[in-house]
């Protein structure tokens, strides 16, 4: 009950929250869980949504230690990697208790923001050391944005949810094929999946082709 209270305050529907956190579990390489860390007024930090109890338990050590990727990636960098936690030094305290005690071993944090104000973190967990690639950085930067355009709508104009939707390449990507071929924003990702692994292409460099070039990927 205290969860849906706060995300009524901070006008976030927890449905929509629930089902990124498990899109991220599908379609993130080495993602096994999946949160929405949320930044509250005064810089208090919860998690508002979670694929599983680990989520909960490892994000809490973090807020308690005021230490670890969810907190740098909100504060100081879009993105923040950790290949094997067990022999993490970034974060002294609260890396060797969630190796130990949960089972984690790898961790990918992505930024939740608007062009105004952070808003928050996308944080996946994996089970396995070097668990994440570089196309699963790809993948994960991609699904932040849409999170938090999600976390932002009703809060901000269409213009900036725009913005938010295009402020990746993937998503200009993405936009250029919607409209070429008149799909729709899922088949148009998934095309773009498509040509980076039968190309053996980051997906990233396959948006960035095509946003340069303009040729259809696969053409």
């Amino acid at each position: 009950m205290a969860a849906a209270n706060r995300c009524r305050r901070n006008r976030v529907n927890p449905n929509t929250l629930e089902r990124s956190v498990h899109v991220c579990t599908d379609l993130i390489p080495g993602c096994d869980y999946a949160g929405v860390s949320i930044v509250h007024r005064g810089g208090r930090i919860d998690t508002q949504a979670s694929s599983d109890e680990v989520v909960e338990r490892a994000d809490a050590l973090q807020y308690e230690l005021r230490e670890g990727p969810c907190l740098d990636a909100i504060w100081h960098h879009d993105t923040v990697v950790s290949d094997d936690l067990g022999q993490e030094q970034r974060w002294p305290r609260w890396a060797p208790r969630v190796a130990d005690e949960l089972g984690v071993r790898g961790m990918l944090s992505v930024q939740l923001f608007t062009s105004e104000d952070t808003l928050g973190g996308l944080n996946l967990y994996s089970r396995h050391v070097a668990g994440f690639t570089e196309n699963s950085v790809d993948i994960a930067t991609y699904l932040a944005a849409h999170v938090a355009v999600a976390l932002a709508a009703t809060q901000t104009s269409d213009q900036l949810r725009l913005a938010m939707f295009q402020r990746t390449v993937i998503g200009q990507a993405q936009g250029i094929l919607m409209e070429r071929y008149s799909i729709g924003a899922d088949r148009a990702f998934e095309l773009l999946r498509r040509v980076s692994q039968d190309n053996n292409m980051k997906l990233r460099q396959v948006a960035t082709d095509l946003v340069e070039t303009r040729v259809t990927p696969g053409s």
